[in-house]
């Protein structure tokens, strides 16, 4: 299993729902606290100003889910699938995700600021806007990945690849130019003079 940055262990549950305990047809407005969900099926749920805050997910099927203005705060999701999910304007700081399938996530505005992502296979999803401080993604699949314009201050990414990934309106800053594997990598103007900096150029005006 996946550890937490800094080795800080998952908060502990309370209580349990399991798939077959009741059918989410809808999240909205929905709070739950310290709730261990197993093999629950979330498929295609819709959910606006929903929380759940320190809750384990394992085995949780959030495939075409889509979440607006909710909260996942400080969670961890273990073995679940996020295929075509969606997020607009949520809050899932110092969350975790360990084993976990993505494909085709969409992430719009909100903040995943200290989540965990080590190693999870992003390829071909997109985050848009996101505030993504200290995102752990050491070993991350970026590629066909698409982080535009969001704040990557402090993230890690060693080891990470990043080929054919569109870093647009992002601080590249956060990349050790040694180690993330960036080739093809798409970058605009701004950011291309940064990365020639990185390397020692002294970039000056025609």
């Amino acid at each position: 299993m996946a550890e937490r940055r800094y080795g800080t262990p998952a908060a502990p549950t309370e209580t349990t729902i399991r798939f077959g305990d009741r059918e989410f047809t809808g999240l909205d407005g929905e709070v739950f606290t310290r709730v261990l969900f197993v093999d629950v099926d979330l498929m295609e749920v819709e959910g606006t100003g929903s929380g759940f805050e320190d809750c384990t997910f394992r085995g949780v099927r959030f495939n075409c889910s889509v979440h607006t203005d909710s909260a996942f705060v400080n969670c961890t999701f273990t073995r679940c699938s996020f295929f075509d999910a969606e997020f607009t304007g949520c809050k899932l700081t110092g969350s975790m995700f360990d084993g976990c399938t993505f494909g085709a996530l969409r992430v719009g505005g909100g903040d995943w600021s200290f989540a965990g992502l080590p190693g999870a296979d992003l390829r071909g999803s997109e985050f848009t806007g996101v505030r993504m401080r200290e995102v752990d993604l050491t070993g991350a699949r970026l590629e066909g990945a698409s982080f535009r314009d969001c704040d990557l201050s402090a993230s890690w990414f060693h080891q990470a690849e990043l080929a054919g990934c569109d870093l647009r309106g992002s601080d590249l800053n956060v990349l050790n130019l040694d180690t993330a594997r960036f080739r093809s990598a798409i970058i605009d103007p701004a950011q291309a003079a940064a990365v020639a900096g990185a390397f020692g150029f002294d970039v000056r005006p025609g």
